[in-house]
């Protein structure tokens, strides 16, 4: 009997060939043109200009302006978020803390960086009232600030470097109020005395 020939293993393939760039780096690029522009003046073009990518991988790696959209405003608030740990973390109390971090507020509002404007504040703006998503994220984004602030008014209370008489989610409100505030000044282009501004800021603290 003549043997059955032995038909040659199928080699498998790979389930798609690896993306050709750095997600990070183009995120970090749509993110500056977001800030910009804006989403309604931010076309595709745009984008693939700015993220360096064809028009064609945009669409492979994030379906729509939309999607990229939210996978910017969360690069956004995440580094931002690092930053302003950060700048808390150079102060030795809780008072400290939370002066650091509107001084870095100060900071990210002026110059290139304030033109540039924030992409909570903007969004919140273009955005929140039509977009149940995005004010999903600028809601949340808005909250864990506030918290964030709350957070450090009760660490000065509990080191004795805040009155314990001050109320620590009100004046956090309050104190989220002038830092969204802040950002729209800078991207105003209006000039910021930042010694100043934090100091009369810090006396909703005595």
């Amino acid at each position: 009997m003549q043997k059955a020939v032995r038909q040659p293993r199928a080699i498998a393939r790979p389930p798609g060939r690896p993306r050709e760039f750095d997600m990070t780096t183009a995120l970090d690029r749509a993110v500056r043109v977001f800030r910009e522009r804006g989403y309604h003046a931010t076309s595709i073009g745009d984008l693939t200009a700015a993220m360096r990518l064809a028009t064609g991988s945009v669409y492979k790696a994030f379906r729509d302006k939309h999607a990229v959209f939210l996978a910017a405003f969360d690069r956004y608030v995440a580094i931002r978020g690092e930053q302003t740990r950060n700048a808390a973390g150079r102060g030795a109390s809780g008072r400290e803390r939370l002066r650091h971090v509107l001084l870095s507020y100060v900071e990210h509002s002026q110059g290139s960086e304030g033109r540039r404007g924030c992409l909570v504040v903007g969004s919140a703006v273009e955005l929140s009232a039509v977009d149940p998503v995005i004010r999903a994220r600028v809601d949340a984004q808005l909250k864990s600030n506030e918290d964030f602030i709350a957070g450090l008014i009760r660490e000065g209370q509990a080191d004795g470097s805040i009155p314990g008489h001050v109320d620590a989610d009100g004046t956090a409100r309050l104190m989220i109020c002038i830092t969204q505030g802040m950002r729209v000044v800078g991207k105003a282009r209006l000039p910021l005395d930042g010694t100043s501004l934090v100091g009369v800021a810090m006396k909703l603290l005595a």
